[in-house]
């Protein structure tokens, strides 16, 4: 049976026509410019982390028999024995654990012998994760990327939680709002739209009920250029207390811009004069494909959960890894404290088994323990191997003192980003804060310039988007994922510049504009 295609989301809508495609005979390569996975990888962390493990599993062998490895031993000539395999070892991998060892003892919190053998029994991952919000010797180097690539040096005092990769921080940021009573059934939050169409749809799950308030971007123009934005009028509904909490992607997606420093600075206004217990949930993902990023942690850390992803900057997505990043002085706290004595006493039967003053808790453990109900708490915690991961990325990041990988990062979508928009003839968003790994299409606009209104009319009257996209899936072999359900307009779709050859991005705006120049003309002849 033929499914309802308008009622499908815009990701079960691509696999439905992908399947369809593939039993098709065409000339034409497919291009899915619909899924955000970027095609790229950084090879060299990986790299070393494998070697990193190579020597963790000869450490597990060291004097024992070959079928039976013993645990990670600490001392006994463990740093000479590791000086000696990565001097023998080539490659690029190599030299960043010969840096790291040289040049990075001051981003490891900890001396540099303990912090390897902390690191070697993380890569055998013989132990359970301890402590469980995050392991002791990937902290500060976790820390210090995020302040090297989200932050700043005047950033507040933080702590983080590593997670399962972004989308784990926002359920578990959810689960524990609710859980704590510092969101109730009904309760008004806002979103900040558009974002990330599944986003849009937690907050209406059964269990959460949320009444929710859309604050919508719109195109303005920051010096000539064009740069979806949110007005002055529309952050001021942010200003009505009723609003408990905002959840933001920023940079955006799909429009791929990061919010400026006018609205920033009314942000700031808003929390410290009218609304300062608005808790703001901040998505960060995207925010190290810009050459300067201002994260809302960074101007209002003490409302903001900062969430981060590694999956799209490392090309990491099959890793699942990703910080919550919490003030250590914060307004969830605080709000924790303002607690009815009853919601107090229920709160503390439910963390009791954790600690004797389970009232203390603070609403990072909180995160912790609720990501494994309460009581599998001590199970709870990022597996190991993944922390050595997100540490080695991090390394490596703030080892690149030429910053050569994120330049090259950064160039891959811009230079994707230009060959589409002059393929179909549309101006270039505004560089500073357009992160170039999405863009949006507006066809009603678009229409309207290439086509003039009577055209736009014309298939405005007589199709949807959906039918546009299965459209240049069936005809052009090209897939783009409709946006309306990131809370975009229902004339728009997402090209994810990210997951397609560079020279592949013209040729998609090539067939996009072919079908509608078809389409055209059969109707000028009608």
């Amino acid at each position: 049976m033929k499914p309802n295609l308008e009622s499908l989301s815009p990701f079960e809508l691509n696999l439905y026509l992908e399947s369809r495609i593939t039993h098709q005979e065409t000339n034409k390569q497919w291009l899915n410019a619909g899924r955000g996975n970027p095609n790229w990888t950084a090879p060299i962390p990986r790299e070393a982390f494998f070697l990193l493990g190579d020597f963790a599993t000869k450490e597990t062998m060291h004097k024992e028999k070959e079928s039976i490895g013993s645990m990670i031993k600490n001392g006994n000539g463990q740093a000479d024995r590791f000086e000696a395999f990565i001097a023998v070892k080539e490659g690029p991998g190599a030299n960043l654990l010969q840096e790291i060892w040289e040049k990075g003892i001051h981003f490891l919190g900890m001396e540099r012998e303990q912090w390897l053998s902390q690191m070697l029994d993380y890569s055998i991952g013989d132990n359970y994760p301890y402590p469980e919000r995050i392991l002791k010797a990937c902290e500060q180097p976790i820390k210090q990327y995020l302040h090297h690539e989200l932050f700043n040096s005047e950033s507040a005092p933080f702590d983080v939680f590593a997670v399962e990769g972004g989308t784990a921080g926002i359920v578990y940021t959810f689960n524990s709002l609710v859980n704590n009573h510092l969101l109730e059934r009904q309760d008004k939050i806002a979103l900040m739209v558009p974002t990330f169409a599944p986003y849009m749809e937690i907050p209406a799950l059964p269990e959460y009920g949320f009444d929710v308030e859309y604050i919508r971007s719109e195109l303005t123009e920051i010096d000539g250029q064009r740069s979806y934005q949110f007005s002055e009028s529309e952050l001021d509904r942010l200003r009505d207390d009723e609003i408990k909490a905002v959840f933001v992607v920023n940079p955006s997606n799909p429009t791929a811009n990061a919010i400026y420093d006018e609205s920033i600075e009314q942000l700031k206004d808003i929390v410290e004069n009218d609304n300062p217990n608005l808790m703001i949930l901040s998505d960060d993902v995207y925010g190290t494909f810009l050459e300067e990023f201002k994260s809302l942690f960074t101007a209002i850390p003490y409302n903001t959960a900062c969430i981060y992803s590694y999956s799209k900057y490392f090309g990491a997505t099959g890793w699942r890894v990703g910080t919550i990043a919490l003030a250590k002085n914060n307004v969830f706290d605080k709000r924790l404290n303002e607690l009815s004595e009853s919601k107090k006493a229920a709160l503390n039967n439910r963390y009791g088994t954790l600690t004797s003053e389970p009232e203390k808790l603070n609403f990072i453990d909180r995160l912790v323990a609720d990501s494994r109900s309460v009581a599998l708490n001590h199970a709870a915690g990022l597996s190991a191997p993944q922390q050595v991961m997100m540490t080695l990325f991090s390394l490596y990041a703030l080892l690149d003192k030429e910053n050569e990988y994120k330049k090259e990062v950064m160039a891959i979508c811009q230079k994707r980003g230009e060959l589409l928009y002059e393929s179909l003839e549309m101006s270039r968003p505004y560089k500073n804060l357009n992160t170039a790994y999405y863009c949006e299409i507006d066809f009603d606009w678009w229409l309207k310039k290439r086509y003039g209104t009577d055209f736009k009319s014309f298939v405005q009257e007589n199709w949807t988007m959906t039918d546009i996209v299965a459209k240049l899936a069936d005809e052009e072999q090209l897939m783009l994922l409709k946006a309306e359900a990131f809370g975009s307009s229902k004339w728009t779709v997402r090209v994810s510049l990210a997951n397609l050859k560079t020279q592949a991005y013209k040729e998609v705006g090539d067939r996009v504009a072919s079908m509608m120049d078809r389409l055209y003309k059969n109707w000028k002849m009608d």
